[in-house]
């Protein structure tokens, strides 16, 4: 098999509210909701005594995954997430009509970083529209919508 991505990680500060933007926002199914606080977790994350909730959400097929985890403790610090940081990252959804999720995250009260969705006119994706937003939690998530016809 080689290698693949298994899931992305995000790190919330509050899960039923990002539980709710990648849901009913952008169109994830939950899998499964549950809390960690056992030895195995702390030494993964590599911080004794942590307690974590997590869930586990689908993105349109089996093997597309995203991984919210809670920090209830200890809970960090939040971050500032401009895309030109080291270190800063973003996930992608590609979606089929990224103006219909667009207007639904608008009624979240979502924030985005482009005002509507851009079409790339260059490049290996032209014809593609792709827009940027922020998560509750002010990660970067990118929409991207197929090149009409691909």
């Amino acid at each position: 098999m080689g290698v693949v991505i298994h899931h992305a990680g995000i790190t919330v500060s509050d899960l039923d509210r990002a539980i709710a933007f990648y849901r009913d926002g952008i169109g994830l199914e939950v899998q499964m909701v549950f809390d960690r606080d056992d030895e195995t977790i702390a030494q993964v994350v590599g911080m004794p005594g942590a307690r974590l909730r997590i869930a586990f959400m689908r993105a349109g097929d089996e093997t597309t995954r995203v991984e919210l985890l809670q920090y209830l403790d200890p809970s960090g610090q939040p971050l500032s997430f401009r895309s030109n940081q080291p270190g800063s990252g973003h996930v992608c959804f590609r979606v089929d009509d990224v103006v219909a999720v667009v207007e639904r995250l608008r009624a979240t009260g979502a924030t985005f970083i482009s005002d509507a969705p851009v079409e790339l006119l260059e490049g290996p994706n032209t014809g593609a529209r792709v827009i940027y937003l922020r998560d509750p939690d002010g990660a970067a998530v990118e929409l991207f919508q197929l090149p009409s016809g691909a």
